[in-house]
């Protein structure tokens, strides 16, 4: 059993019903991210299911150089902290460059360590330092047992509010697979484990200048991760995708979202029952 993390009244693990982190890939402006927010809110308040709010001020790491990337670190964190006071909900958000730490803290609940930086130590201890959670997605390149090592490092520097994200491994170009196993294998090491089941769904680069995705196998791969046991799920969700400004392709429509967590809740109570 993983140890519980608490998150703005948030707790995550501990063998508890498993908690939501969703909202939009990226922040494409402060009324669609507020009505975001609102609707996330309504609909894990009428399931009981504990909510974090996600969305990117800053997408340092997509395809095209022309790519939208969002609002930058100062407009965007303001729409942030304008969510949490407004709907009083833990936010969560990208962090690339550690000289953004201390600025983002500020309104930040949870720091997140995109994949391709899972393994930067300088990056991994400062995040630690500013004593946010802080979320480590796995690198597309790692295996579960690697993890342990950016656990270790997040530690070192006196931090133990460690959340561990699956977004699926590398199978040759272009392609993602999830291996259920990493989500059993990382539980082990005693952090609370969250599956993301629309980066798992996505496709690198798979459009050229853009990602793709396929995101028929959200729904599938979401009950299979809960049957794993995992401790939180974490969605993108646009009330439009195919009109998103990033990640539409494998993102879920807000209106799909409410069935799929009923569903999942009743997998997640046989599970930890």
């Amino acid at each position: 059993m993983t140890r519980q993390v608490t998150i703005q009244g948030v707790t995550i693990g501990g063998g508890r019903p498993f908690a939501l982190i969703a909202g939009p890939c990226v922040i494409e402006s402060e009324a669609s991210t507020l009505d975001a927010a609102e609707r996330l809110k309504r609909i894990s308040a009428d399931l009981g299911i504990p909510f974090i709010f996600k969305s990117s001020y800053d997408k340092a790491n997509r395809s095209s150089a022309s790519s939208f990337r969002g609002p930058g670190i100062t407009e965007g964190l303001r729409i942030l902290a304008r969510v949490k006071t407004e709907f009083g909900i833990p936010v969560l958000s990208d962090v690339h460059r550690f000289e953004e730490l201390a600025q983002a803290s500020e309104v930040l609940d949870v720091i997140q360590i995109p994949a391709f930086l899972s393994r930067q130590t300088d990056l991994l201890v400062a995040a630690a330092k500013t004593g946010r959670t802080v979320n480590i997605k796995k690198g597309q390149f790692l295996a579960p047992w690697d993890i342990k090592n950016a656990i270790t490092k997040v530690e070192s520097a006196g931090n133990k509010n460690i959340l561990i994200t699956e977004r699926g491994v590398s199978f040759g170009y272009n392609n993602l697979v999830v291996d259920m196993r990493s989500l059993p294998i990382m539980r082990s090491y005693g952090c609370p484990v969250v599956f993301d089941a629309t980066h798992s769904v996505q496709i690198p680069g798979g459009a050229g200048t853009a990602s793709s995705g396929e995101r028929q196998f959200v729904a599938p791969l979401t009950r299979a991760a809960v049957a794993a046991g995992v401790d939180a799920l974490f969605m993108e969700v646009h009330a439009c995708p195919d009109k998103a400004l990033c990640d539409g392709p494998n993102m879920l429509s807000l209106d799909e979202l409410p069935a799929l967590l009923r569903q999942t809740q009743e997998i997640d109570r046989i599970v930890k029952r």
